[in-house]
């Protein structure tokens, strides 16, 4: 018997996307209709390639609905699929945990969702397949639920679907834990997972992947995103292939300045960057932010005025961008060429150097100055205290932000002199 499937995961429907309203110039309405259009993508492919099903391995939901227009979105999808004779299967992951989603809508006889009570299976006795699955019934599930699962049906070409962080994965809850080798040795011929939403191939025999999400949401999900197109022939796995869904990406836009003589130095090498980024996107919105490193001769003139460097680089992203291209953030991480004891030669300078370091180390100073910031924080907008904005209740966070401190005073005291090396 020869079949395909489509392991999706981390749909995240109508996701809030909160905070994104307040960057300048940003697609809102573009962004916040992504996941749609790319669960639409999701939909199409099944039926250009006529796949037999669709596992999707929790996550559909980012939380309970603002109103019933997001479950008609996806019943609406469901009958397309059911109109091609393509089934769908389900599991419940932290997001949309059956305490989490609290509206209901009656879907079309093609869905079929996993138990959230324990490990279920679904047998399609036409192609000899059995998915076995269990969903979260509750947003923090900590046990590891792959070890109830049971053991794969003879004959059967057996899938088991899972919503987890498997052995830990960074920037992801520690849900529903498993052992990789654990899952390795149960028998089955795919494992169908969910939740990272970075794709990643743990293992090829058998194959236990991560297919990452559908379309990334910010800018610590980078790249290209999609699902995972299985191809099985004779019970054997003959291909597992990446298929892109996205349609708007986000790109980390790292620019190394060392050396640079000048401002116009540093917007060619942005250049290079932009325009590989820009051919990989394939006509995709892309979402960019630009990390400015390294020491370089222009320094001084960039900490002095930063935001020519930030406007002149969305200007160069406009004029490449062709519209298709938006700045999401300018951060600027350039140092000073001048060798540390040069500055340090300097008395006043070395007083002033020697108290901003005494000052990292001194936890009741650090302390102290956070008292004092304490009514300065009521006078700032909130929105500084989003994403990786001030935190002034951090002392880490303070100290951290002590060398930047130090860099900003050196580069306004010695002024344009620093770009001919003296001082």
């Amino acid at each position: 018997m020869e079949f395909k499937f489509i392991h999706a995961a981390d749909i995240h429907l109508d996701s809030p996307l909160v905070g994104l309203a307040r960057y300048d110039g940003a697609p809102v309405k573009y962004v916040r209709t992504a996941a749609r259009e790319a669960f639409n993508n999701l939909i199409n492919l099944a039926l250009q390639e006529k796949v037999s099903f669709l596992v999707i391995a929790g996550d559909l939901y980012d939380g309970d609905w603002r109103d019933y227009n997001t479950g008609l979105f996806f019943a609406a999808q469901m009958t397309r699929l059911r109109e091609a004779r393509i089934r769908a299967f389900i599991v419940r992951g932290n997001h949309d945990a059956a305490s989490q989603i609290t509206k209901h809508l009656s879907l079309p006889d093609n869905v079929q969702e996993m138990s959230c009570d324990a490990p279920e299976v679904k047998c399609l006795d036409d192609i000899g397949v059995a998915i076995h699955g269990q969903g979260f019934s509750k947003a923090a599930i900590t046990e590891d639920l792959s070890r109830n699962y049971p053991d794969p049906l003879q004959g059967y070409f057996n899938i088991g679907v899972l919503h987890t962080c498997a052995s830990g994965r960074e920037g992801h809850e520690s849900y529903a834990p498993c052992d990789i080798n654990s899952l390795a040795v149960k028998g089955y011929d795919y494992w169908a997972l969910g939740h990272v939403h970075k794709r990643e191939v743990l293992k090829k025999d058998p194959w236990i992947v991560f297919p990452g999400n559908i379309q990334g949401r910010h800018i610590r999900e980078t790249g290209s995103k999609g699902c995972s197109l299985v191809s099985v022939n004779e019970g054997r796995i003959e291909a597992v292939q990446h298929r892109n869904l996205d349609i708007l990406r986000w790109s980390l836009c790292e620019i190394n300045a060392s050396g640079a003589a000048d401002l116009d130095d540093i917007l060619e090498r942005a250049k290079q960057v932009l325009e590989t980024e820009i051919a990989h996107a394939e006509g995709r919105l892309l979402a960019v932010r630009f990390l400015v490193s390294g020491a370089c001769p222009a320094h001084n003139n960039i900490f002095a005025a930063p935001e020519s460097l930030i406007n002149n680089l969305r200007q160069l992203a406009t004029d490449l961008g062709a519209g298709h291209l938006w700045v999401e953030k300018v951060k600027i991480d350039t140092r000073r060429l001048v060798s540390q004891e040069e500055v340090l030669s300097l008395p006043p300078v070395e007083s002033l150097v020697q108290y901003i370091r005494e000052l990292a180390n001194d936890e009741g100073a650090i302390v102290g100055l956070l008292a004092e910031f304490a009514a300065l924080k009521k006078a700032l907008p909130p929105e500084l205290y989003e994403d990786d904005g001030i935190s002034l209740k951090d002392s880490r966070y303070l100290q951290g932000l002590l060398p930047q401190v130090e860099e900003l005073l050196l580069s306004r005291l010695r002024g344009k002199e620093a770009l001919t090396g003296d001082i």
